[in-house]
Order: structure tokens, then C-alpha cells, then sequence
């Protein structure tokens, strides 16, 4: 398969996997730095434009979720595409339309534009999210320097995800609520050129034409499945049209694109990848990882901001701990998995991590910043212990040529779990807050069902009403929320439990060597030991080709406001 010439370049700009792979892998850190802080850095930001754009509960809705939802429902039309034409050549254009998207979203004027802004980033972060795991495991073809490799990659996405409130908070404070935005113009205006001069170009397995029908089936069927979950999440009631329609539409999409993948001879994604307990497993770890994460992330700050008082860059700094936490993990990481081994790894990160969320509970109405600190601390090291095994698990036990599709089924089901643990927490969120607020003394019933839709919409009412029935009505939201709050956490601890028992199908220990699928081929170069070509390099053309034929596989083997997560709804 062709790809793009780059003959008229200097020879440094294909990059091989000799010493400069560190260099690209600084460049990819960077990349997902981007696209895990624009995950979060709205969130501090959403009650000055809500207070600005005026938009309504769903239009609220959609400017938090639509960048989510359209990235996780891209990520594997967009990572197979990838290994046909070249993952660079997407990931340089994931960067252009990301640049193009925070413009448009820093200016809007309405909400409906800021929503399409959001939705066009996440176009762009499905572009980009696959493209930089996929030319990860292209370029680190040992397992113990690719896990070293992941271990700083999950650690960015931690760190950007924990540093966006601050810097949101930050901006916000300084400037305006679409400053949050600006930041990615300058940081896109170096890394496009410094991209398209480092990263190597790297292809998967050219077999058969892309499959364009069973990528579109397979957008639209997360797409419908998340929406789902999300207006379950929202209050709407299971059985509705505008529930149920999307939701098992989506479900009867993505079972057909599974028929559809095992029919054909040279499928989208390989699904027997799935059969595979070590790969099934790691991917179900993600989902219950991220949805805990987000979910409790944007429920922790509406508690910083509107029960505590703090200030959203107070608020970002109070969540520091967990950036230094898991930037401490991801360096550990590969030194840790050597020695425990996956089962361990992922198993004992779901126990810190519950024991993290049960530790939040101690929280209350009056600020308490050590065992908050406490907290935070946990929860970052267990998570991103679990993150860190669970990805560099999964995509071990793929060869090079499917890294495309298997980086896009892990960004899916990352992107997936935190959908889902918006949805899923908020709707826990909003059942325990809502009922405690139908009959306050003294407040009209009409204020009290407004109020209780969301801990900022309760704010306003009080404010309104004033005098003792307005002081009544706050006091009874604030406890409402905290109450909320509580059962909220048991729920998410309890899901991570059940995380650590999924997690005894993982390897005991981290095998280095050969599998199956990477043994080397008669007439072929001498290949290494997870099927990249000994004598990788730059080829004449100056790209980077993995050029191994493809083996089939064995048959066994980032808060919202008040009004989004106080009425359950609560981001490569």
C-alpha cells in the first residue's frame, strides 16, 4: 500500500525506533495532553458561560457531553482508517480540526454554536487518540521499554485531565469563560509542524478495501448506546422514545457490526481479539475506571465550588494531589508490573481506588482538606495503576499491524466509561438528591420541584425567595446534595470492587517474549519479539512500514455546574 511521499524531506524527519522514539514519544504525550485537558478544562468554566450563553438544561447538557460522545463514537471508523492510510496523516489532521474547533468554541455567541464547536473537537480527538497509541506500539516493538512507554502516556492523560480545572479555574478567573479554549491555538501552532517533521509514518495491514459501511454502523451504534445511557442519566424515565430509540437502535447497530466483522474476510476490527480473556478483560477494566473517575470528578468539584464556597482555581488546586499521584504511578509503572504482575497491578488498583471513594465519604458540609488531600492521593495511584495495566495489557496482546483497531477499542471504551459514569453517577446523583427537596417548610411547592432539579438551580430559587424560606431552601439543597454525595460514592465503590474481581482473568505475571503471532516468517526480515521487523527503519521513501503479513489471531488465546450533575447530569 502507497503512502505519502516524503522524499523531499530532510532524512531526520522519519523517525525509526533507534533513540529518537523517546523524542516521538514526547511529541504524543503532548498530542493526548491536548485532547485529555480539553476533556476537563471546561468544567470550572461552565457556570460563567451558563451565566453568559444563558442556555438551557439540555443545551447545557450537550455543550459538557457532545465532545465525549462524538469522540468515543468516532475513535474506530477514525483508528482503522488510520492503519489504512497512514496514522500520522490522521493524527496531523485530528490536529488541524482541533485547532479550528477551540477557535470557533472560545468566540461562540450561542449555544447552539459552542455545542457544534465541542462536537467539532471531538471529531478531532478521535482522530488524534488512536493515532497516538497505535504509533506508540509501532515504534516501541519491546514490551519492557513499551511499557515504560504507556506508563508516561497514561500518566499525561492523568495529569491533563487533573491539571484542566486548574487551569480553567485560572483563566477563568483572569480572563473569560472561552479563554478556556485559546490554549490549545498556540500549543497546535508548534505542534503541527514539529508532528509532520518527527513522527514516523506507520501503517497496519492493507488486506481487502476499508470496510467505510461497518465504520459508520459502528459510530452510530456507540453513539445511540451513550446517548441512551445519557438521558437515562438526565431523568427520563427508561421506557421513553427519546430513551429507549437511540438505545437499542445503537445496540442492534453495533450487534449487526459485530456479525458483519466476523462475516467478512478482511474485517474493520478483528473480534476474535475479544475472545482473548487477557484483552476482554483490560478493556472492561478501562470502562469501570473511567467511569468511576469522571463521574466522581465532576460530582467532587460541584461540591468544592458550590458546597464549600472555593473558587474554581481554589478548586483546581484542591485536585493537585491526584495529578502528583498518578504522575507518580505512571513513572513506577512498568518497574511495578515487572514485579506484580497485570492481576496484581489492575486488581489491587481498584482496591486503593474504593478505598479512596469510601475515604470521600467523610466529606460534609464544612471543608475537611486533609482528608481530602488523603483522598485524592488514593485515588489517583489506584487509578492509574489500574489504567496503566489494563492498557498496556491490551495492547500486548495484539500484533503491530492491528494497533490501529486495537487503540481504537481502547480509547472507546475509555471514552465509554466516562460517558457512561456521567450518566450512571449523575442519575444515582440526581435520584438521592431530588426526593429530599418536595416539601421544605415554608417554600411554595412550585420553588421546591424547581429546586430540586440541581444544587445551582436550588441556589437561585433560595436567592429569589430570601428571607427564612430562602435560607430554609439552601440549607436543605446544600444537605440534599451532600446526601447525594454519599450514596453516590458507596454506589462507585462498590463498582470498583467489582473491577478488582474482574480483574483475577488478568496474566499473573508480564510475559516479554514471542507469542504466536509474532514469530518470524520464512523469507521474511528476522522480527522481534512482538512483530515489529528487526530491521525497522526508515525505508527509501523515508516512512516507518511494519510490512508484517497478517496472522490470524489463535483460536484460544474530565465538573459541571450545579445545574448539570445536581440533577444527575454530572470528560483525549
Amino acid at each position: 500500500m502507497s503512502g505519502t511521499s516524503t522524499a523531499g524531506r530532510r532524512p531526520g524527519a522519519a523517525v525509526a525506533a533507534g533513540a529518537n522514539r523517546w523524542v516521538v514519544l514526547v511529541v504524543l504525550c503532548v498530542s493526548l495532553l491536548l485532547v485529555a485537558l480539553d476533556a476537563t478544562v471546561l468544567h470550572v468554566a461552565v457556570p460563567a458561560l451558563t451565566e453568559d450563553l444563558r442556555p438551557g438544561a439540555i443545551q447545557l447538557l450537550w455543550i459538557v457531553d457532545a465532545y465525549p460522545l462524538v469522540c468515543a463514537s468516532l475513535l474506530i471508523l477514525f483508528g482503522t482508517l488510520g492503519d489504512r492510510v497512514g496514522r500520522r496523516r490522521i493524527l496531523l489532521i485530528g490536529y488541524g480540526l482541533f485547532g479550528v474547533a477551540s477557535a470557533v468554541a472560545a468566540f461562540s455567541g450561542t449555544p447552539a454554536i459552542l455545542i457544534g464547536a465541542r462536537a467539532l473537537l471531538g471529531i478531532g480527538g478521535a482522530m488524534i487518540m488512536p493515532a497516538t497509541l497505535s504509533i506508540l506500539r509501532a515504534v516501541f516493538p519491546d514490551r519492557r521499554e513499551r511499557a515504560v512507554a504507556i506508563g508516561v502516556w497514561t500518566a499525561v492523560a492523568a495529569v491533563g485531565a487533573a491539571i484542566g480545572p486548574v487551569l480553567g479555574g485560572f483563566l477563568v478567573e483572569h480572563f473569560w469563560w472561552g479563554s478556556v479554549f485559546l490554549i490549545n491555538l498556540p500549543l497546535m501552532a508548534v505542534l503541527l509542524p514539529l508532528a509532520r517533521w518527527v513522527l514516523p509514518e506507520s501503517r497496519g495491514s492493507a488486506d481487502g478495501p476499508w470496510d467505510v459501511l461497518g465504520a459508520l454502523m459502528a459510530a452510530a451504534g456507540v453513539l445511540g448506546v451513550i446517548l441512551g445511557v445519557k438521558r437515562i442519566g438526565g431523568g427520563e424515565g427508561f421506557l421513553g422514545a427519546a430513551t429507549l430509540v437511540p438505545l437499542v437502535a445503537g445496540a442492534v447497530l453495533l450487534v449487526l457490526f459485530v456479525r458483519r466483522q466476523r462475516s467478512r474476510e478482511h474485517p474493520l476490527i478483528d473480534v476474535r481479539m475479544f475472545s482473548r480473556p487477557t484483552f476482554t478483560t483490560a478493556v472492561g477494566c478501562i470502562v469501570v475506571a473511567m467511569l468511576a473517575l469522571v463521574g466522581l470528578e465532576l460530582i467532587a468539584v460541584q461540591y468544592l465550588q458550590l458546597v464549600l464556597g472555593l473558587s474554581p482555581l481554589a478548586t483546581g488546586l484542591r485536585l493537585l494531589p491526584l495529578t502528583f499521584a498518578a504522575i507518580t504511578a505512571g513513572a513506577l509503572g512498568s518497574w511495578v508490573l515487572r514485579r506484580v504482575g497485570p492481576r496484581r497491578m489492575v486488581g489491587w488498583g481498584f482496591v486503593l481506588t474504593a478505598a479512596a471513594v469510601l475515604c470521600l465519604v467523610r466529606m460534609g458540609s464544612h471543608d475537611d482538606p486533609l482528608v481530602l488531600t488523603i483522598a485524592f492521593v488514593l485515588l489517583g495511584f489506584g487509578l492509574q495503576a489500574t489504567l496503566f495495566g489494563a492498557y498496556e495489557s491490551m495492547l500486548s496482546e495484539v500484533p503491530a499491524d492491528r494497533a490501529g483497531g486495537a487503540a481504537a477499542i481502547g480509547e472507546t471504551s475509555y471514552q465509554l466509561g466516562a460517558g457512561m459514569g456521567i450518566a450512571l453517577l449523575g442519575s444515582v446523583m440526581n435520584a438521592a438528591y431530588g426526593p429530599s427537596l418536595r416539601s421544605v417548610p415554608g417554600v411554595p411547592a412550585a420553588s421546591s420541584r424547581q429546586a430540586a432539579n440541581s444544587l445551582g438551580e436550588a441556589y437561585q430559587v433560595s436567592a429569589r425567595l430570601g428571607g427564612p424560606a430562602g435560607a430554609a431552601l439552601r440549607s436543605a439543597a446544600r444537605d440534599a446534595f451532600v446526601h447525594g454525595l454519599h450514596v453516590t460514592l458507596f454506589v462507585s465503590a462498590g463498582l470498583l470492587l467489582l473491577g478488582a474481581v474482574a480483574a483475577l482473568r488478568l496474566p499473573r505475571v508480564m510475559e516479554c517474549g514471542a507469542g504466536p503471532q509474532e514469530r518470524p516468517r520464512v523469507g521474511r526480515p528476522r522480527t522481534e519479539p512482538d512483530g515489529a521487523r528487526a530491521d525497522a527503519g526508515p525505508s527509501v521513501d523515508g516512512q516507518v512500514r511494519e510490512g508484517l503479513p497478517r496472522v490470524p489471531a489463535p483460536a484460544q488465546p474530565r465538573p459541571v455546574s450545579a445545574e448539570a450533575a445536581g440533577s444527575g447530569r454530572a470528560g483525549h
